[in-house]
C-alpha cells in the first residue's frame, strides 16, 4: 500500500484527486490542473511536498564529506543557506538533483526527489563513512509544505515573527509558523517566490490549515503534482527521469555550474566531469515551442527539415501561461541554436517546432 502524508484527511476533504507516486499516495489534483496553475501563477498554490526525502549529515567532517560525495563545494556554504547541487556517479552521471541546507556550522539537511531518496541516502552513508561524520535518514521526521506565488509573503507574514524580507533566496532557518517550529526555506520548483516549511509531522494540518486561512483573502488556492509539473517546465527547471539521469552529466542539462571543479580534495565523479566539461556534449538540453495544437510528449523523436532524428523530447506540455505548446529536449547541438526550425514526430505527425531559450517563463522581478 501507498503510504500516506499526515496531511492525506486534508486533502480527502478538499475532494482531491490523488495517484501513486514514488510509493506515496499523493494529491494530483484539487480543482484542476489550469486553474490551479494559474492560481500560482497569479496568486498562490499551497502544496503538500511530504513524499520528498530528508538525510541529516552532521558532525565535525559533515562539510568535507559532503564535499566529497556531492559536486558541490558544501564547505562553502554558510550557515542559513542553501544550496542547489547534484550526487554523481563515477562516470560522472546524475543520480538525483539535490537542495543543500546548512543549519549549522556542523550539520546539513540533505533533500532529495522522492524517487530517488533511497539510492541517495544510501550512496551518502556509504561515501561520508570515511569522514568523521554521522548519517542519519530524517524523512519520517518531516512533513513539507509549500506557499507559492507572488501572494506567498503576504500568506506567510502574519502566521510568523520571521521577518521574510530578511529570507533569501535559497536560505533556510528555523522558525515558527502558526505556533508551531518550524524549518522555513525559500528556495521553490515553480518559477515563482514562496516557500517551504519542514514541519513535525504531527503539526502539518496545523501549519496547512493557518496557511489556508490566512490565503483566503489572497486567492490561496491547494494545488497538486499535475499543476506543479507544469510550472516547473515554464521556469525550464529539470525532472529527474525526463532531463536528468545516470546516463546524463549536469553538463547535458546545461547545468555545469553546479559542478565546483575547482574545490579542495576529491569527488566522486570529478575525473569524469572534468573530462566532460573540456569537451562540449553532443547533444544539450534546448527548449522547444509550436503554435500547433498538439504538444510534444517525452521519448517523442526529434528531426531536422529533411526528417533526419536530431534528438528527443524530454518534457512537454500546454503552458497555460504562454497559451501554447512547449516542451525540452535533448537535441544534436548543430540544431540548438535559438531560432532554429525543427519537428517532432508526434503520434506518425510532424508537427513544426522552433528551438527557444530556457526558461520559457520569467517572472517579474
Amino acid at each position: 500500500m501507498p503510504r500516506r502524508t499526515p496531511l492525506h484527511a486534508v486533502h480527502e476533504s478538499l475532494g482531491a484527486t490523488f495517484t501513486e507516486f514514488a510509493g506515496w499516495q499523493m494529491p494530483l489534483r484539487y480543482s484542476g490542473d489550469t486553474a490551479e496553475h494559474n492560481a500560482v501563477r497569479s496568486s498562490a498554490g499551497l502544496f503538500d511536498l511530504t513524499h520528498m526525502g530528508e538525510i541529516l549529515i552532521s558532525g565535525p567532517q559533515a562539510a568535507e564529506a559532503l564535499d566529497y560525495a556531492l559536486v558541490a563545494n558544501a564547505s562553502a556554504i554558510t550557515p542559513g543557506r542553501a544550496r542547489y547541487t547534484m550526487i554523481c556517479n563515477e562516470t560522472g552521471g546524475v543520480l538525483d538533483d539535490l537542495i543543500v541546507y546548512r543549519l549549522a556550522d556542523q550539520e546539513f539537511l540533505v533533500v532529495a526527489n522522492a524517487a530517488n531518496a533511497a539510492v541517495v541516502s544510501a550512496e551518502l552513508a556509504e561515501r561520508v563513512s570515511g569522514f568523521d561524520a554521522k548519517h542519519a535518514d530524517v524523512s519520517d521526521d518531516y512533513a513539507l509544505i509549500a506557499v507559492q506565488g507572488p501572494n506567498a509573503v503576504a500568506i506567510l507574514a502574519p502566521l510568523t515573527d520571521t521577518d521574510l524580507s530578511t529570507v533569501k533566496y535559497y536560505a533556510g532557518y528555523r522558525a515558527t509558523v502558526a505556533g508551531k517550529d518550524v524549518l522555513l526555506a525559500r528556495t521553490g520548483y515553480t518559477g515563482e517566490d514562496g516557500f517551504e516549511l519542514f514541519t513535525a509531522p504531527g503539526d502539518a494540518e496545523t501549519v496547512w490549515q493557518a496557511l489556508a486561512e490566512s490565503g483566503a483573502a489572497h486567492d490561496l488556492q491547494p494545488a497538486g503534482l499535475s499543476c506543479r509539473d507544469t510550472l516547473r517546465l515554464e521556469a525550464g527547471m529539470p525532472l529527474y527521469g525526463n532531463e536528468l539521469s545516470a546516463e546524463l552529466t549536469p553538463y547535458h542539462a546545461n547545468l555545469g555550474r553546479v559542478v565546483k571543479l575547482d574545490k579542495d580534495g576529491d569527488f566522486v565523479g570529478r575525473s569524469a566531469l572534468a573530462a566532460v566539461a573540456e569537451k562540449p556534449t553532443e547533444r544539450t538540453l534546448v527548449g522547444l515551442t509550436t503554435e500547433q495544437r498538439r504538444a510534444p510528449r517525452h521519448g517523442y523523436r526529434v528531426l531536422d527539415a529533411d526528417g533526419a532524428e536530431v534528438g528527443e523530447v524530454t518534457s512537454g506540455a500546454p503552458s497555460p501561461t504562454l497559451g501554447h505548446p512547449i516542451g525540452m529536449a535533448y537535441v544534436d547541438r548543430e540544431h540548438s541554436e535559438p531560432g532554429t526550425s525543427l519537428q517532432v514526430d508526434i503520434r506518425g505527425r510532424n508537427v513544426a517546432v522552433q528551438v527557444v531559450e530556457l526558461p520559457f517563463y520569467r517572472r517579474n522581478a
